[in-house]
């Protein structure tokens, strides 16, 4: 009798799917608090080193730009090594770039803290990425609701995050740093925190067991070429997949255009920093807090058809944000909620197309594509914003970004025809 190879059988798919969504949102609670708690004092760090007003936003930009470059890196990485040590590269990277603020405050170069933010980029990269790990095993039925919770994750990390900046200067007071590098140090203990989770805990790695289980079926090879070459056949073949992403890189372009100008419009009409910092606060809420109910929605509406309502979302956001006083005001805190829950709609769902249409054999190269050219239309689209505000006003900004959300409704209204 001759023997057949073992099947891995598809429960063992389904509890290990489980298990690493529980794992992929502790990593994410952990490393979105790395990320998101040198919020605060990134932009004055910087000011103090440049002596610049003009060049406080550097920082910021300069981690924009890291994490978009470093997740097509990461991508790389996991298509040979598979999620686990791409991760814990990514986290592991992060924490560097925390040491090198940290630094930089100490020998009072600006140089270092440029630096320390690209690789800082690679904790937002990690995180990016583990929304789609968490997809590596899920089916039609559960995989937006599997990749909102991983997103949805991020809520814990972001509301922590910066109300830890005191605490954080107390810290770098008794280890003798300065007081705007401590958030730094304490982000760098947190990525490396995630990074030592990812590394124990997400076994066996989901994209190796996705693979191993493919190998029932011809599933075909990976082409020659350059990772971007192999994404760029795959959107040729799947056209679905560039409305996808395109969709998903102008939901972010607008969400980050207009929440980046937000507080500067809001500090014009003599707002207090606690009240600027409750109006991102309440973004921020909109952005993470309903994932898993957005998940929901795309799996049992369709990716397309939410991603549409994300851009009829951001199109009323927008509408708000440009009829609103400068200062504070019902219209720019609704605005900005709504910009939250608008771009919420359109990542999760544009992130679970992306995962759903990529081929098993070129999944990290689309989706490390993916991201980024969200990144770099994202920090394109804040560079823009600033000129556009200095020359006609935050009102005329958010007038002129309904061009991007309108393009998102039409991305999804390409991607409901081409995906049937």
């Amino acid at each position: 009798m001759t023997s057949t190879p073992r099947v891995v059988p598809a429960v063992d798919a389904a509890v290990v799917q489980r298990r690493t969504v529980r794992v992929l949102v502790l990593t994410q609670a952990v490393g979105a608090l790395g990320i998101t708690i040198g919020i605060a004092t990134a932009s004055l760090l910087a000011r103090d080193l440049s002596g610049s007003e003009a060049m406080s936003g550097l920082a910021q930009t300069a981690q924009v730009l890291g994490a978009a470059v470093i997740s097509f890196l990461l991508a790389a990485v996991m298509a040979r090594r598979g999620r686990r040590v791409g991760l814990v590269t990514g986290y592991l990277l992060g924490a560097a770039g925390g040491g090198l603020a940290v630094l930089s405050g100490v020998v009072e170069s600006m140089a270092l803290l440029l630096l320390g933010a690209v690789l800082l980029g690679a904790g937002t990269s990690a995180n990016s990425a583990a929304r789609f790990a968490a997809t590596d095993l899920a089916d039609d039925s559960n995989r937006g609701r599997s990749l909102s919770l991983v997103v949805w994750a991020t809520t814990i990390g972001a509301v922590l995050g910066p109300n830890l900046t005191g605490p954080a200067g107390a810290f770098a007071d008794a280890v003798d740093i300065p007081e705007l590098t401590g958030p730094f140090a304490l982000g760098a203990f947190g990525m490396l925190a995630a990074a030592l989770v990812a590394f124990l805990m997400l076994r066996p790695d989901p994209l190796l067991l996705a693979r191993e289980h493919a190998q029932r079926v011809d599933v075909g090879h990976v082409a020659a070429g350059s990772s971007a070459s192999r994404a760029w056949q795959a959107v040729r073949e799947r056209p679905v997949l560039g409305f996808a992403i395109a969709g998903l890189a102008l939901a972010h372009a607008t969400m980050i255009s207009v929440m980046v100008m937000t507080p500067l419009h809001m500090e014009h009409g003599g707002a207090e920093l606690d009240v600027i910092g409750l109006v991102i606060s309440v973004h921020v809420l909109g952005m993470f807090a309903f994932s898993p109910l957005v998940g929901m929605l795309a799996d049992r509406l369709g990716r397309a058809v939410v991603l549409g309502s994300g851009g009829f979302v951001l199109v009323v956001a927008l509408l708000l944000c440009a009829s609103s006083p400068q200062g504070m005001s019902w219209q720019v805190t609704a605005g900005l909620f709504l910009l939250g829950v608008g771009w919420s709609l359109a990542m999760v769902s544009a992130s679970t197309m992306v995962a759903e249409h990529a081929p098993l054999e070129v999944r990290t190269d689309v989706q490390g594509s993916s991201d980024l050219v969200m990144g770099l239309t994202a920090a394109a689209a804040g560079a823009v914003a600033g000129l556009v505000v200095d020359l006609a006003g935050y009102p005329m900004l958010a007038l002129v970004t309904l061009a991007l959300a309108f393009g998102v409704a039409g991305c999804a209204a390409r991607a409901r025809i081409l995906a049937g």
